[in-house]
């Protein structure tokens, strides 16, 4: 017997609204089946609670949804599939480099906040503008 889920499991489970959920629903991320009068109840299968935790894992891996539907789709497929495998590859080095330019640019931010830090210091402990640029 297969586990079924009601939206507001499912949201409670995840920690999202179940508006986020009909969204992923509407971008073709989840297919509920529809329970009771005029099918107005979802009710979520097993597989798409799975797909769920992986859209909202690629979500905070930063993929757009559209990345997140070829990564399920990745997910469903047979597991001999060698250019969906490579086109995963492909993007998951595009948001490495992505990531690595963005700690780059933390980095040296980070050491930019570091110098006017201490050069406030140091005129709050008292020393010339001059010596305060220098202390940084």
């Amino acid at each position: 017997m297969s586990a079924h889920y009601t939206i507001t499991e499912l949201a409670h489970e995840f920690d999202i609204t179940p508006r986020a959920i009909r969204f992923y629903e509407d971008q073709g991320l989840l297919a509920p089946s529809r329970e009771g009068a005029g099918g107005q109840r979802r009710v979520y299968s097993g597989h798409d609670r799975t797909r769920l935790r992986l859209t909202l894992r690629g979500k905070r891996l930063g993929f757009t949804l559209t990345e997140i539907r070829g990564l399920l789709d990745l997910y469903e497929s047979p597991t001999d599939t060698v250019p969906q495998l490579e086109a995963f590859l492909a993007t998951i080095a595009e948001h490495r480099a992505v990531l690595e330019r963005q700690l780059e640019d933390l980095t040296a931010t980070l050491e930019d906040l570091a110098q006017y830090e201490a050069q406030c210091r140091a005129l709050l402990d008292g020393a010339s503008p001059d010596d305060a640029a220098n202390a940084a």
